[in-house]
């Protein structure tokens, strides 16, 4: 069999996975934050070398990366500019028009990317049923590539009023500007975002150009890189729906990459909760920079058309900017190993988002970071053995680590090394469970009952004490658990996510024929993309259509089979059964509207393996010990075991540490850990 690599690179770390005649291979690397394909290439001949296989050994390679989202965050992406309908060119910075902190009159609101004066108008006007108001004005156009090429400008992204419905000036104007600028980049928001509201599909427009010539070239560079080293197979990118897609489609559409990683992870959950029996869990991942929490409901993830980028505000909603994708819904926060500690102005300890990353690192790293950081608070809480960190690569100095707690949090609030390591624990991790809490409350669900699966390098050293704060009783740390999201990718399906705006009122005058029309159009264009990596594969099909009652102002998206008639009587009865659910009554006497159609068509994913039978249970204990500091703040001894030295039935009762390459679970005192079928490390809370 052709060998599968996954790669995924993190804030801190780049993770590695490889797949082989059913082994797999894990490997982790620390980013190279200015040449992100360095780690990615070296990793390679690295985890190729200790499999014993060569480059041509590889089938298929899947990728995620966070390089499109620091790029917006850091500011750090193309030159950009907007052509606009003329009138509008401050629509992107008006916004929502409202306040997302009412009583803070110093609020900061999110720059937009592309400023005033590179929003440049041009004349032309479409009304909302797609009717030409006024011709494109084409004698504008030689100014403004003079305007572009005094600014030094390399992308640009078109956005016109009403595109959605028929993008003939947005295509007039790209053919134009081509001819007049063949060296710029260009983005249309009719093909990035075809939906209404123009300030979403306009944002996430100027968000795909502004990163379109980093990623393109980045990706460029990667696949060059590969190629020389031996490495011909297809490329894939993970997006933030869960799927695979194409270079070709990662390239022109880079904005669909932002959440790449953390989908992968939650692609990861959904698979342990089936192997193990679960049907509604927790997926937690913790890496080096944030934290991610997904809800997974019935072995289906919760899935989004909109999230927030760079928020500026306290990650408050509203302060960041909304791009208008398909992606997997979470929440997510600055809370991950490298996270940093420091005191404020009020005595209070605080923890992120700021992370010390991969350059420097923890201070414990010894690459130059002198602040503290949470993995500084765990080496010296004695969670983390210093000399068996990364499988021992990177040697750890516990030393630096209490210099830098002691510095930045213990002397000004008076307290020694441990008590300041553990104050760090504890806030990070009631970070986690407050945003955890915050997200199931919004979703009116109960975490209480639910199985928890963490993974990523630190998220099983905090599990068992996140899951404390929440009353989740079950943990499951998944085999190679410190490169997850890797893993996760491994299991995605290529797929793509196609959305249209096609207003209709369920009444007589309701154009059946049209609407089938535009669902056999949409197939048609996803499966044209998805055949180009699955030609034979019999593909799944799920349709949502967003509908509201005449009159509101924000739609329910609800599930259409995919054998469905689009009549409308049978839409309806979906409609206010979805309406039910959510708000436990109908609306009678008002008419329903639809307002888009989405449609993801996916190939198969990997089936889920059962778990075997319970094992016949063996309590095993280790001479080799080590001094822990749990969360009353006691030291204690805990048995130290490795990972791969314990089988399937073996019970380990806490405190204990169970250490592998990637990372290092910690079971609590009030935990016991039981190795199953499948080689997972389930903790059950008594």
């Amino acid at each position: 069999m052709s060998a599968r690599l996954a790669v995924d690179i993190g804030g801190t770390f780049t993770d590695f996975a490889l797949e082989s005649g059913g082994r797999r291979w894990t490997h982790k690397l620390l980013t190279t934050p200015r040449a992100p394909e360095q780690a990615v290439l070296g990793g390679t001949e690295q985890i190729l070398t200790a499999a014993a296989l060569a480059a041509s050994d590889i089938g298929m390679v899947v990728h995620g990366t966070t390089l499109a989202t620091n790029a917006v965050i850091e500011r750090k992406g193309a030159k950009t500019a907007l052509l606009v309908t003329e009138g509008f060119r401050d629509s992107v910075e008006m916004a929502y028009e409202n306040r997302f902190e009412q009583y803070d009159i110093w609020m900061e609101r999110p720059e937009p990317l592309v400023p005033r004066n590179l929003r440049l108008p041009v004349p032309e006007r479409l009304s909302a049923r797609g009717d030409i108001i006024k011709p494109l004005d084409e004698s504008v156009f030689p100014e403004i590539v003079r305007t572009l090429q005094r600014a030094e400008i390399a992308s640009v992204a078109i956005g016109f009023l009403h595109s959605y419905v028929d993008a003939v000036h947005e295509e007039k104007a790209r053919d134009i500007l081509a001819r007049l600028a063949p060296h710029l980049s260009i983005t249309l928001s009719s093909e990035v975002s075809p939906e209404m509201r123009e300030y979403e599909r306009w944002s996430t427009a100027c968000v795909n150009a502004y990163v379109q010539p980093v990623m393109t070239r980045y990706l460029n560079r990667l696949q060059e890189g590969l190629r020389q080293r031996g490495v011909t197979c297809p490329l894939y990118l993970m997006t933030s729906a869960g799927g695979l897609t194409t270079l070709d489609v990662a390239q022109r559409f880079p904005v669909r990459l932002v959440e790449s990683g953390p989908a992968g992870g939650a692609v990861l959950a959904r698979h342990i909760a089936e192997e193990c029996g679960f049907r509604d869990i927790v997926s937690f991942d913790m890496g080096g920079t944030t934290a991610k929490i997904c809800l997974i409901d019935d072995l289906k993830p919760q899935y989004s058309r909109s999230f927030e980028v760079a928020r500026q505000y306290r990650f408050l909603k509203g302060s960041g900017l909304p791009i208008r994708i398909p992606v997997v819904e979470m929440v997510e926060i600055g809370a991950g190993g490298g996270s940093i500690a420091e005191v404020d102005s009020l005595s209070r300890v605080q923890v992120g988002p700021e992370s010390a990353g991969s350059e420097p690192g923890p201070a414990c790293y010894g690459h130059g970071g002198t602040r503290p950081t949470v993995t500084d608070a765990d080496v010296v809480l004695g969670r983390i053995r210093a000399d068996r960190f990364a499988g021992g690569r990177i040697t750890l100095d516990a030393e630096a680590a209490a210099s830098a707690i002691d510095a930045h949090v213990g002397e000004p609030l008076d307290l020694d090394t441990t008590g300041a390591a553990l104050a760090i624990s504890e806030i990070v991790e009631e970070n986690m469970a407050n945003a955890a809490r915050i997200h199931a409350v919004e979703r009116g669900k109960d975490l209480s009952k639910r199985a928890m699966i963490a993974f990523g390098g630190a998220a099983p050293l905090h599990a068992a004490r996140l899951a404390e704060k929440l009353d989740v009783q079950t943990i499951v740390v998944p085999t190679s658990a410190g490169v997850g999201s890797a893993v996760g990718f491994l299991l995605a399906a290529v797929s793509f996510e196609i959305v249209r705006t096609c207003y209709a009122v369920l009444d007589e005058h309701f154009d059946a024929d049209a609407l089938n029309e535009l669902r056999t159009n949409m197939r048609e264009e996803a499966e044209a993309i998805v055949r180009q990596a699955e030609p034979s594969a019999v593909l799944n099909e799920a349709w949502t259509a967003d509908m509201r009652y005449n009159g509101q102002g924000h739609e329910l998206a609800v599930p259409i089979p995919a054998d469905a008639t689009v009549a409308p009587v049978h839409l309806q009865a979906l409609f206010e059964r979805e309406y039910m659910d959510q708000f436990g009554r109908i609306i009678p006497g008002v008419p329903v509207e639809v307002l888009n159609w989405t449609l993801r068509l996916s190939a198969p994913e990997p089936k889920a393996q059962a778990c075997p039978p319970r094992q016949s249970e063996r309590r095993v204990s280790s001479k080799s010990v080590a001094e822990v500091v749990d969360a009353s703040g006691h030291k204690t001894p805990a048995e130290i075991h490795l990972r791969a030295d314990l089988a399937a039935g073996d019970v380990v009762s806490g405190p204990a540490l169970i250490v592998e390459d990637e990372t290092t679970t910690f079971v609590a005192a009030n935990c016991e850990a039981r190795i199953n079928g499948l080689g997972y490390i389930v903790l059950t809370r008594s």
